[in-house]
């Protein structure tokens, strides 16, 4: 289920504050950071996304 666009447009990242990008990947949709060095991925769960940076994937 893809979010928003008007919550898209005010969420961001919570460890650089860059905006985020909605990127599907595999069974759980991920928003991602645009920020240069940080591009960490969070998880969206049941259309809920999880803004913790201990729950976030790192760039591989």
């Amino acid at each position: 289920m893809p979010l928003e666009a008007g919550l898209l447009e005010i969420l961001a990242c919570p460890a650089c504050h860059a905006p985020l990008c909605e990127e599907p990947s595999g069974e759980t949709p991920e928003l991602v950071c645009t920020g240069e060095g940080c591009a960490l991925a969070y998880p969206v769960r049941d259309g809920i996304p999880v803004l913790l940076v201990d729950e976030a994937r790192r760039p591989a």
